[in-house]
């Protein structure tokens, strides 16, 4: 059995442009998606954030009408509880890469706030590449990314092929203009290569040992691309 690295963000509040605090976290299906899809292929989940802090489901990610109706909304709540993980995770700056088979970031607007910026992660990321370790992200999961800079001050991605969570689904689910920064525009700032799909669709893009998802409904063809690259 492998043991496969989740490292979810830590915060519970993204700061907007003005000042405000809005709530958030992990994006649920996120986690439990691709949680489900590695246990059931008989790998182990580790769970990593900043601090080792218990990290927080965004509540807007359990509504029904995120979730295709109640019934579901259920389903991934249960699922989200029995994720035992995420109740007792390890400390980011603590984790062995050598450990593990593989990694995977689930996005929330919550990375936006703290693996943006958290040179552990960075560093991390940086090793996941340099080593050939399969790497999965998703949704605003490559926020993450933008710390991942070598030591010429350039991003360790750049030139890469991304899915992320782009502009107009930002636009369209309505924080966009709250927004400091949009993730699709800072990636590209940043020299990775943004390849967008239809928002809210299922897109992934896989390039050399990097598996992308733009959205929610990415998670699991992401997980079931991460796992042909363990064997």
């Amino acid at each position: 059995m492998s043991k496969i690295l989740f490292v979810v963000t830590g915060a519970d509040r993204w700061t907007l442009a003005d000042g405000t605090l809005h709530p958030t976290g992990f994006w649920a299906e996120e986690a439990v998606a691709p949680y489900e899809a590695f246990t059931a292929a008989g790998h182990e989940v580790v769970v990593a954030t900043p601090g080792g802090v218990v990290p927080t489901v965004d509540r807007a990610s359990l509504a029904p009408e995120v979730n295709g109706g109640q019934e579901n909304a259920d389903r991934v709540a249960a699922a989200l509880d029995a994720f035992t993980g995420l109740r007792n995770p390890v400390a980011l700056e603590e984790v062995d890469l050598d450990d593990y088979a593989a990694v995977f970031y689930p996005g929330g607007h919550g990375p936006m706030e703290d693996l943006a910026v958290n040179a552990d992660s960075g560093r991390l990321l940086v090793r996941a590449l340099e080593s050939g370790t399969p790497l999965g992200v998703v949704c605003h999961g490559p926020a993450a990314l933008l710390a991942a800079v070598g030591p010429d001050g350039r991003n360790a991605f750049a030139g890469y092929e991304v899915a992320a969570f782009t502009n107009a689904e930002e636009i369209q689910g309505g924080l966009a203009g709250k927004a400091k920064w949009l993730l699709q525009d800072r990636l590209t700032e940043a020299g990775v290569v943004v390849r967008a799909g239809e928002p809210w669709a299922p897109h992934v893009v896989v390039d050399r040992t990097l598996v992308t998802g733009q959205n929610p409904a990415s998670s699991a063809p992401l997980a079931d691309e991460l796992l042909k690259r363990l064997g």
